[in-house]
């Protein structure tokens, strides 16, 4: 019998771990350049009050902030990467801790920027640029802060309102404390009456269960805990929510949700719209509970059947090595470049492949200057194969972006972060369909790819609605109570799902357990990425080398352009429904493909 032992850091061999010492050959490196970095508030401190006075005070200062982002990077990526190999080691921990100090300190002593920067004149501003034309490099990023000239606030209210940063996570982290920390659930029970532990992590795989009685017992269980705390749920969430109303009130924008996209330069129309189109093809989704009911032998389907398998004794072991080249393969339609990149992170040490003790749960991709690194915990499953392909896709975009852009247009933004992550899964959805004639295969895999439309694109959109609801609700004087979240949430469950599934009164409470609701109108980046992926996807299958060439140009666009712009580039226009339509019908045919392979 194989030992399911999960193995200590030291056990691993070195070929599956990354190699850390790219950034610092040691630890005591990474201290020295620490020391640097502590002294940073004070190198800052010495430009306030002269960045608007010369240009090259500015220039010096705008250098400067490169610096530190550079400094910044390479201290942050290997104190996290260290502390996530394996949490237990507290030192790795302690160094993480010291580094959020640091951040404290260099965003307080540099909070003078923004409005320093909005308050110099436009036709001084020309001047400086006539004086010192290396200033052109940072136009952008000038105008990108300009341009918020009328929500930036006083030297003094700035301050102020920096000082508010810690009181500000207070609701999410009373959300993560009492969910993670504190909240225990009674074993879920299957048919044979045995007991099955309940946590937040085996809750999905439970549901996922093909015992019907198993996923009726986690789903009660798991909800009926929550329904005891719901009042202190309720009270915290409303706390998120007030949250963000004060910070888009004390900056003068309309709405949070303005407030939030304006921060990644993305018009509200994309998360109106996304929303339109969704409920615009809900019968989609609509066909889709139907033919799951169908499939399952159901007389009714519930909210506890919705992630249980519709094609069962398919058994796909797929170990890393086959994973590795079955993503290379599929992903031979982007050309000779992208794959020299993803085979410079396969065979050199960018992956940090198994489950150790301590290690951090998940998968990742982290954006490091000197190369991406991508945190897997890898079993031999199709969902990993899926995972590798995911994270490889960030890595590659992080890749790109850091080589092709100068550091201040570096980071891309998070509007754009899960478009080449997707993008890849959907190539290698597509691959895999066309490469196999097992009919039991193909619908399984078809399965796989319709859970992630009804998972990303319905549901996301789901929880976007929801937020933008609670926002409003509060706007208009309506007080957030466990009754009326468990209210909205029953009649978006109604709209989402229609008559074909039994809307079961314990999913009212599903709102108190997403912790995504306190991350600021996040989610729509979800189904919006999704939509960019599977349009991009299915261009570069179509179209060929252009689509490839176009696709690439916006992986190393960084953020030197607005997220649209990008995306624009690369011929999907996320200002309008199309994409989402596209992507919808596609989940259309999808559904006829399987109700065929399955009659």
């Amino acid at each position: 019998m194989q030992d399911e032992r999960i193995p200590k850091r030291s056990e691993i061999d070195e070929q599956y771990t990354w190699r850390l010492e790219d950034i610092y050959p040691s630890d005591e490196e990474w201290e020295r350049d620490f020391e640097k970095f502590s002294a940073l508030p004070q190198r800052i401190a010495q430009f306030k009050g002269e960045i608007s006075k010369s240009a090259d005070r500015l220039l010096e200062f705008l250098q400067l902030s490169d610096e530190i982002s550079l400094l910044c990077d390479s201290l942050g990526n290997y104190a996290q990467r260290r502390s996530d190999e394996d949490t237990a080691v507290s030192k790795y921990q302690a160094m993480v801790s010291r580094l959020m100090n640091g951040y404290v300190a260099i965003n307080s002593a540099g909070s003078f920027e923004t409005p320093e920067i909005i308050s110099i004149p436009q036709e001084t501003l020309d001047s400086f640029y006539r004086e010192r034309p290396e200033l052109e490099l940072y136009r952008r990023a000038l105008d990108s802060i300009r341009r918020k000239k009328s929500h930036v606030l006083s030297d003094a209210e700035e301050r102020l309102i920096a000082l508010t940063g810690d009181m500000s996570g207070v609701p999410e982290q009373v959300f993560s404390m009492f969910s993670d920390a504190d909240l225990k659930f009674p074993d879920a029970i299957d048919s044979e009456g045995k007991a099955h532990q309940l946590t937040h992590g085996s809750y999905i795989p439970l549901m996922q269960s093909v015992d019907r009685a198993l996923r009726k017992s986690a789903f009660e269980q798991l909800y009926h805990t929550y329904d005891g705390f719901k009042n202190t749920c309720a009270a915290a969430l409303s706390g998120q929510v007030k949250t963000l109303s004060f910070y888009a009130k004390a900056r003068s924008y309309s709405s949070p949700l303005e407030a939030s996209l304006d921060s990644n330069e993305i018009p509200t129309e994309v998360y109106t719209n996304l929303i339109e189109a969704v409920h615009s093809n809900m019968q989609y989704m609509y066909d889709y509970a139907e033919l799951r009911r169908e499939l399952m032998g159901l007389d009714e389907l519930h909210m506890y059947d919705l992630y249980a398998p519709i094609v069962s004794d398919v058994d796909m072991k797929i170990d890393f090595e086959t994973a590795k080249e079955t993503v290379y393969k599929a992903l031979s339609v982007m050309g000779e470049e992208y794959l020299s990149v993803l085979k410079e992170g396969f065979e050199n040490r960018w992956i940090d492949v198994y489950e150790n003790e301590g290690k951090t749960s998940g998968a990742y991709s982290a954006g490091a200057k000197v190369h991406p690194y991508v945190l897997l915990n890898h079993k031999d499953t199709l969902n990993c194969m899926f995972t590798i392909a995911h994270e490889m896709g960030h890595a590659i975009h992080s890749y790109y972006s850091n080589s092709s852009q100068p550091t201040v247009y570096s980071d891309y933004t998070i509007f754009v972060a899960e478009v080449a992550s997707t993008c890849n899964e959907s190539l290698l959805m597509q691959y895999l369909l066309k490469n196999t004639d097992d009919k039991k295969e193909k619908a399984y895999l078809i399965n796989y790819f319709l859970e992630q439309f009804r998972t990303t694109l319905y549901r996301q959109t789901m929880f976007a609605e929801f937020e933008l609801k609670i926002a409003q609700m509060y706007e208009s004087g309506e007080a957030l109570t466990a009754d009326s979240l468990n209210a909205l949430y029953h009649s978006l469950n109604e709209l989402y799902f229609g008559g074909g599934v039994e809307i079961d009164e314990e999913i009212d409470l599903e709102w108190a357990r997403i912790p995504h609701f306190y991350y600021d109108y996040y989610v729509y980046q979800y189904a919006t990425g999704y939509s960019a992926a599977i349009a991009l996807s299915q261009r570069i299958l179509n179209e060929g080398e252009s689509a490839v060439k176009d696709y690439i140009g916006f992986l190393k666009g960084g953020c030197s352009r607005t997220p649209i712009e990008l995306l624009k580039g690369a011929g999907v226009d996320m200002a309008s429904a199309k994409p989402i339509n596209d992507a919808l019908k596609l989940f259309g045919e999808l559904i006829s493909q399987m109700r065929e392979l399955m009659e």
